[in-house]
């Protein structure tokens, strides 16, 4: 089969290698759509020591079954289906809590790092365990199918967050998953939703898809922004002027919810933290909320259109990859066809 391999930090090549093959309790998928996700960009340069080359990526995808490994049960060859990033061990405490994001053997697909080698969906065949594998609605394209993963962080996030219908939020950062965040909480009835970016476009996206009020501003300037106070705040970026921003904003006895991760550390104002009874969340991937995902993109609940950029073939990825590392490129979403 053909994949994009990243052979060095930033270079990639556009290869043959071996076809998978499905073991016990697998299927073989062929991948007609995969997104190229923000974590493969900041992680192909090989600064976040997850993507270390060689590596297959890709994590956001969808396709149809191609094999039934042994022990399959319940799909057939042919059918349309999209799969969790992560591969979860399904027999830990974690998984049987129902908390598969934090499973104490969890693989993430596309993924390189000095634990584990797990190749992703940028090629023509992936391999998954039938139990990370979601059954598609005939209305949602493969595209919108690979969107599934990034609205899941998106969903699980605001799931984290005790919202009610009639309380206030704010999104610090308007990436990806930021405008995702400010969908799904529309989608749950929240009564304002204020977004903050330091870039037009994403604003302006930002208010297409439900945010009340949009803020701009520069860079350094993130702290000198007044909100006014909210219920809830979710921070999209991982640094310490945004986490700071999302703590500062939100009223006594409010709730953080932290998704962004930019940076490994950052500075928590704690004595706001402390003094006005706040609450943070964290955040991490997603837990089973891929079929009310694939629910709301097949009923419109959520507007996928606006946020892809580009769909291109496979053997273009590293030209598209080199287009999203630059600042301003006006990208979101680009889907990869192999």
């Amino acid at each position: 089969m053909k994949a994009l391999i990243l052979k060095a930090p930033s270079r990639f090549d556009y290869t043959d290698v071996p076809d998978p093959a499905p073991g016990p309790g697998e299927v073989l998928i062929s991948i007609c759509a995969c997104g190229i996700c923000g974590s493969d960009v900041h992680g192909a340069d090989g600064s976040t020591g997850r993507r270390l080359p060689p590596i297959i990526m890709g994590h956001e995808a969808a396709g149809t079954i191609a094999r039934l490994g042994p022990n399959v049960t319940g799909w057939t060859v042919g059918d349309r289906a999209t799969f969790d990033s992560t591969i979860s061990c399904g027999n830990c405490s974690f998984c049987t809590s129902n908390l598969v994001n934090l499973c104490t053997n969890r693989r993430v697909l596309g993924v390189s790092c000095p634990e584990y080698r797990q190749n992703g969906a940028f090629a023509q065949y992936i391999a998954v365990p039938a139990r990370i594998l979601y059954r598609l609605p005939d209305s949602v394209s493969f595209s919108h199918a690979a969107m599934t993963e990034p609205l899941s962080i998106a969903l699980h996030a605001v799931s984290r967050s005790p919202i009610r219908p009639d309380q206030t939020a704010l999104v610090v950062g308007c990436g990806m998953i930021g405008l995702l965040v400010i969908q799904c909480l529309r989608a749950a009835g929240c009564r304002t939703i204020t977004a903050v970016d330091i870039d037009t476009y994403k604003l302006q996206l930002a208010a297409q898809l439900g945010a009340d009020t949009t803020i701009r501003t520069d860079p350094a300037a993130w702290e000198q922004i007044e909100i006014g106070e909210v219920d809830v705040a979710f921070e999209a970026v991982g640094i310490d002027s945004t986490v700071n921003l999302a703590v500062s904003s939100v009223k006594k006895g409010g709730h953080v919810v932290l998704v962004g991760n930019l940076a490994p550390h950052v500075q928590l104002p704690l004595q706001k933290v402390v003094t006005r009874q706040l609450s943070l969340f964290g955040s991490c991937a997603s837990a089973g909320e891929y079929p009310q995902c694939l629910d709301m993109i097949a009923s419109g609940k959520v507007d996928l259109a606006p946020l892809i950029s580009a769909e291109a073939p496979l053997a273009e990825g590293a030209k598209w990859f080199a287009k999203l590392v630059q600042k301003g490129s006006g990208l979101m979403k680009v889907i990869l066809v192999p």
